[in-house]
């Protein structure tokens, strides 16, 4: 699988997106309150613009989510399906944060766990003590 490097995991503001170009690929990645990361196609299906890195980030029904700027169609940052009209969605691609921190994304079909655990985060949990 070949991952794109974005930027440094602490340059992105939680509840905002940002927008990269991956492959020739307009791809929106948002970080979200609690440090998860997402990432979809920037293009908003129902305006043809690549505006979604812009929209209002949120939750419905405990899933994170985004609000195109434009017309407001929510879509799921998890599946990148529409919550207002089920039957349009945009694609969802892997993210991850690297052992330097950095914010990878893929193109690649995602695998069955797309948000990948940062290796220096297993590292500290590593010498942890089950206790006994």
């Amino acid at each position: 699988m070949s991952w794109t490097t974005i930027c440094a995991y602490d340059s992105l503001l939680p509840e905002r997106g940002v927008c990269a170009l991956v492959e020739g690929t307009q791809v929106a990645v948002f970080r979200t309150y609690d440090g998860e990361l997402h990432a979809l196609a920037n293009l908003d299906p129902f305006s043809g613009a690549y505006v979604l890195s812009r929209g209002i980030v949120g939750t419905r029904k405990g899933e994170p989510t985004v609000a195109s700027p434009l017309h407001k169609q929510v879509f799921s940052l998890r599946t990148g399906r529409c919550l207002d009209d089920p039957g349009v969605s945009v694609p969802a691609y892997p993210v991850r944060v690297n052992a330097l921190g950095h914010v990878e994304v893929t193109l690649e079909a995602a695998p069955e766990v797309t948000r990948e655990v940062p290796a220096y985060a297993l590292a500290s949990t590593a010498g942890a003590s089950t206790g006994g």
